[in-house]
């Protein structure tokens, strides 16, 4: 097989079926966060019930995230998934409920609250699983995929999230799409081989339900420094940048797009990140990923101050694009960097770890930004997050030689 085949990946069956099953229900999540943030706009015209959309999921998200991890490292990941599947399910058509009957704010958020602890145990799950599905030489290829086909699905869901619910005056059928994405998740993912999907056998002798075992991510995660680094920065990085909860106030009272230009400014990171996904799907690894990671991410705060400061509907779709590109390269770094320097009977429980430090930080991300934006206005929020990251960048580039001087990904 070609050192650098494009395609590798894609030969693999497996990784075939699972990556179509995880595309379709990324599509459907995120046709629904912008249902959800456009419906409980209009319920509100508050935009700290839209922050409050990241603070109900990410309470289930760091209070289950190291038992998920540690039942990842202990049980059969396929298994986990397609029952963690089924709650994204529920959650879904039980929105489509409160949209049609005319619901509360208050059972949104509990619905949210489902989604929340269904994407707990999803996190460690398809992260230890998918290393399964590949031979380790071509798992940074299939990163590669994973990611860019996460950003394709991105791109589109919203676009066409804010599209139907233009067509249809009304968010209920994007709910539906989105229960029923969640199904044929768990169809693709009953296709794959029939074997066990457990950790390595002599790592189930060592996993015990004990403190020390449920915390054992955490202690991974430090005395691997580049790794702690990296996941700092993401987490600081995505805390102070997340002007897409404030993508509803600018669509509608900045802007003055609608909810059809809503979908676009979701849209446009994922644009940004597959364009940059299918160029760094046809190059060589990085052979500078330290310093290639410390710059996106700079640029990722350069972008968002000057969207922040936008009133050109065209400029501020070029900088959330640019925000996108620049994502891309720091998560294609940071995952790659995660699974190539993690044993097999880790996985879970580092990747647990990475789900509080990353997936967490974008829910939290979302409260602080919607509650900025409550306390001094959207733009003060979104701008003094750029200024923040670049902080951060700053700091960890100074604190963290091992990651400023990382060289080359390379699956061995």
């Amino acid at each position: 097989m070609s050192k650098f085949d494009a395609y590798s990946a894609l030969r693999v069956r497996d990784f075939r079926f699972f990556l179509a099953g995880h595309l379709i229900s990324v599509l459907g999540v995120q046709m629904q966060t912008v249902a959800v943030g456009w419906e409980l706009y209009e319920k509100t015209s508050s935009a700290m019930a839209l922050g409050l959309v990241g603070l109900i999921q990410v309470i289930p998200m760091l209070g289950l995230a190291l038992p998920a991890g540690q039942l990842a490292d202990k049980f059969d990941r396929r298994k986990i998934l397609m029952s963690a599947t089924v709650l994204a399910s529920i959650s879904g058509f039980g929105l489509a409920v409160v949209s049609l009957t005319g619901g509360s704010a208050k059972m949104i958020f509990a619905f949210l609250l489902l989604s929340g602890i269904g994407r707990a145990f999803q996190g460690p799950a398809r992260s230890s699983l998918m290393p399964q599905l590949v031979p380790l030489p071509v798992f940074g290829n299939a990163v590669r995929w994973a990611i860019g086909g996460f950003e394709l699905s991105s791109m589109i869901g919203p676009a066409l999230g804010g599209l139907t619910i233009a067509m249809m005056k009304s968010a209920s059928s994007v709910y539906i799409f989105s229960g029923f994405a969640s199904i044929f998740y768990f169809l693709m993912l009953s296709l794959l081989s029939k074997r066990s999907y457990t950790a390595e056998k002599k790592a189930l002798t060592e996993i015990k339900s004990s403190l020390r075992s449920l915390i054992a991510g955490f202690g991974y995660v430090w005395k691997t420094r580049i790794l702690f680094a990296a996941m700092s920065l993401d987490l600081f990085a995505v805390l102070f940048g997340g002007a897409v909860a404030l993508l509803p106030v600018y669509a509608k009272d900045i802007l003055a797009v609608g909810p059809t230009g809503l979908g676009w400014l979701q849209a446009a990171p994922s644009l940004g990140a597959v364009t940059m996904a299918l160029l760094t799907t046809h190059l060589p690894p990085f052979k500078k990923a330290g310093r290639a990671l410390l710059i996106s991410v700079v640029g990722f705060g350069i972008a968002t101050i000057v969207f922040g400061i936008s009133r050109n509907f065209m400029l501020s779709i070029v900088m959330l694009f640019l925000t996108g590109a620049f994502d891309n390269i720091s998560v294609i770094i940071r995952q790659t960097l995660m699974t190539l320097l993690t044993p097999d009977e880790m996985r879970g429980r580092v990747s647990a770890v990475n789900g509080m430090f990353i997936n967490a930080s974008n829910e939290l991300g979302r409260f602080e930004s919607g509650s900025i934006a409550f306390l001094f206005g959207p733009v003060v929020s979104v701008v003094s997050g750029g200024i923040g990251t670049i902080i951060v960048v700053t700091l960890i580039a100074l604190l963290s030689p091992q990651l400023r001087e990382y060289g080359e990904l390379e699956g061995k």
